[in-house]
């Protein structure tokens, strides 16, 4: 099946062309799950911080959908950050089991956790990181269960950050990994639809 198209624009009442349907998936709470692994982690609450008050805008917009509050502030004076907090009720118990379950907290844990080659004079690529090891296997593992082939775990620089891992997606899964798991993030997600 291919991807839904719609009119791209209208002339005289006839479509000028058709464009890709890039609709953003719904925030599932194994997107959450997944996105949560950069959020501070405070008693009763997660805390979210980004430099993109757009993105937090729309999450929060997700999540009233599913009617849970949140509330965005900006994180001092000077400083380009917003947070976006949530109460940690809403998570607890929340199991990744299904396929789609799978899907959606990787696309979470990437907005999270991943990276994007955003200059475009240099190789394309994509990656995963984190401090802790075994999260990375899990987050492997699950990839390539979807069919989306990754390359080693590695730690780029035992030097300077001895406990920090990261593993790239193979460019022959780059069409693949932005058609099944794709990004939420408006910056990734535009850098994504160039591969599809």
């Amino acid at each position: 099946m291919g991807i839904p198209r719609e009119p791209f624009g209208f002339a005289q009442g006839k479509p000028l062309g058709r464009r890709r349907d890039y609709t953003r998936a719904p925030v599932t709470k194994a997107y959450l799950m997944g996105i949560i692994h950069d959020a501070t982690e405070r008693k009763l609450t997660f805390r979210i911080a980004q430099k993109s008050e757009e993105f937090l805008r729309y999450l929060s917009r997700e999540l009233a959908l599913s009617d849970i509050k949140s509330w965005i502030y900006k994180e001092g004076k000077t400083r380009q950050v917003w947070i976006l907090e949530f109460s940690k009720k809403h998570l607890t118990g929340i199991k990744i089991k299904s396929r789609k379950d799978k899907v959606d907290y990787l696309r979470g844990y990437f907005d999270a956790e991943g990276g994007i080659a955003r200059n475009p004079n240099v190789r394309f690529y994509l990656y995963y990181c984190q401090k802790n090891f075994d999260e990375m296997v899990q987050v492997k593992t699950m990839l390539e269960d979807i069919g989306i082939s990754c390359g080693k775990i590695h730690n780029p620089n035992r030097i300077k950050d001895p406990d920090f891992y990261r593993f790239y997606i193979r460019a022959k899964s780059y069409t693949d990994f932005a058609r099944k798991i794709g990004s939420l993030h408006p910056e990734k997600m535009s850098l994504l639809r160039m591969k599809i």
